[in-house]
């Protein structure tokens, strides 16, 4: 449990961290601060209600974000603990009004007490992310007990029709949260026990995702990559707009895109690793001398990842910024932190190269059904993969070469080498 006085000064420094670290207060006892893997930050109070003792169990509130300063959420934390002191409880208070909880209340307690107790921290940022870019716009500011099915079944479908590519997908993923949230409030009181305006609306149908890049698609990828960081990629501008006649000239419009992008694209398709495992992967987690990934705690745990030379080439060009391999913009800083995405740079690149909806997902794909075509075994793929459960590797056994035609083709190709005098 790490402490220290909270101030300004003291939490400016404080980085984020694979998983959710709550830095308590030396003078305060009961008050801290809250970091997520995000870098979200939160101010929190605990207590025991009553007479407390450790036989009563503790309780926590939140007093604030960001919004707050640091003497600001001591003042507010010391009147809810001077309230404590006094006989109230301040969270069983909260609770008595939980009629006039929102559904964005909802999901913010579903995630903090049960999402992030219970996964990874991957997993936690993935569903806080969800709700805050599809549930929460939708649906957010209505109360908990009276959302209606419609109101999600519209939401749904809204989803779907707002986001190109996966959006059938992304629907899902936020229809299932938003029905496990309830589960969970059902479960804990917050609304009546059975209650679900989420369940019964029916999901969408997913086309299968996989995607390989052929070679031909390989190659163009390849180009496209050393154009975008040699001499650019070319954009547009619209000719008839009122800063068209301040742009560059045709011949000069091209946007040069950094090492870091091009080579982050390049260790996704070396190394079959998933984009958050790239784009959150520290200096300190790269071992050259014995070609290796050792990643604290990646989506199935702890993962070592074998690189290949041509990975370590491209580790080995990229300037060192920052703690992070692929530099985002605060590289460097005091508060530096990881790279976001690569939607935009992407989007560019795979544009240039004619990649028609491929996913950076994509290149993971290709990674293995590479691996499955050259007669790897699947258990050596889900090994470089980094799966946990076999199942998942069996995906790609569809693509693995036949050992039996693969013979016959030897010993055919050796008699018709023979037979065409070679």
């Amino acid at each position: 449990m790490p402490t220290l006085k909270i101030t300004r000064r003291s939490v400016s420094g404080l980085q984020p961290t694979a998983k959710p670290v709550t830095y308590y207060d030396t003078d305060l006892k009961g008050f801290g601060l809250k970091i997520m893997p995000s870098g979200a930050r939160s101010w929190i109070v605990e207590y025991r209600p009553g007479a407390g003792g450790r036989g009563v169990a503790k309780k926590r509130l939140k007093v604030g974000g960001d919004a707050l300063t640091p003497e600001q959420a001591r003042e507010a934390a010391e009147k809810l603990l001077a309230s404590v002191a006094l006989g109230k409880d301040p969270a069983s208070d909260r609770s008595a009004e939980r009629e006039a909880m929102t559904v964005s209340d909802l999901l913010d307690l579903f995630i903090e007490r049960h999402v992030e107790a219970k996964r990874k921290a991957a997993s936690a940022e993935f569903y806080e992310r969800t709700a805050r870019l599809h549930i929460k716009p939708a649906v957010g500011s209505k109360k908990v007990n009276l959302l209606q099915r419609a109101d999600v079944t519209r939401m749904h479908g809204a989803i779907a029709a707002k986001e190109k590519g996966g959006g059938r997908f992304v629907a899902n993923r936020a229809l299932a949260i938003l029905s496990a949230a309830y589960g969970w409030a059902g479960r804990n009181g917050f609304v009546a026990d059975g209650f679900n305006p989420a369940a019964g609306v029916e999901r969408f149908e997913e086309e299968g995702r996989e995607r390989y890049l052929t070679a031909d698609e390989m190659a163009r990828l390849g180009a496209a990559l050393r154009e975008a960081e040699t001499i650019g990629l070319p954009y547009d501008v619209d000719e008839d707009g009122p800063r068209a006649k301040h742009a560059p000239r045709p011949e000069s419009r091209r946007t040069i895109f950094s090492p870091h992008v091009t080579g982050a694209i390049r260790l996704l398709t070396l190394t079959g690793c998933r984009l958050r495992e790239i784009l959150h992967l520290r200096w300190s987690e790269y071992d050259a001398e014995r070609g290796m990934l050792f990643l604290p705690d990646s989506k199935t745990g702890r993962k070592a990842v074998v690189l290949s030379g041509a990975a370590q080439e491209v580790l080995t060009a990229l300037p060192q910024v920052g703690i992070y391999v692929i530099a985002s913009a605060s590289a460097g800083t005091k508060d530096e932190r990881p790279r976001a995405d690569l939607k935009k740079p992407w989007a560019a690149i795979s544009g240039r190269a004619g990649l028609v909806g491929v996913r950076l997902h994509d290149l993971r794909h290709t990674f293995a059904s590479v691996g499955a075509a050259s007669g790897m075994s699947l258990p050596v793929i889900g090994g470089l993969l980094g799966h946990a459960d076999p199942a998942t590797t069996a995906r790609y056994s569809h693509l693995q070469v036949d050992p039996v035609r693969a013979a016959a083709d030897v010993i055919a190709g050796r008699i018709a080498d023979a037979m065409n005098g070679n």
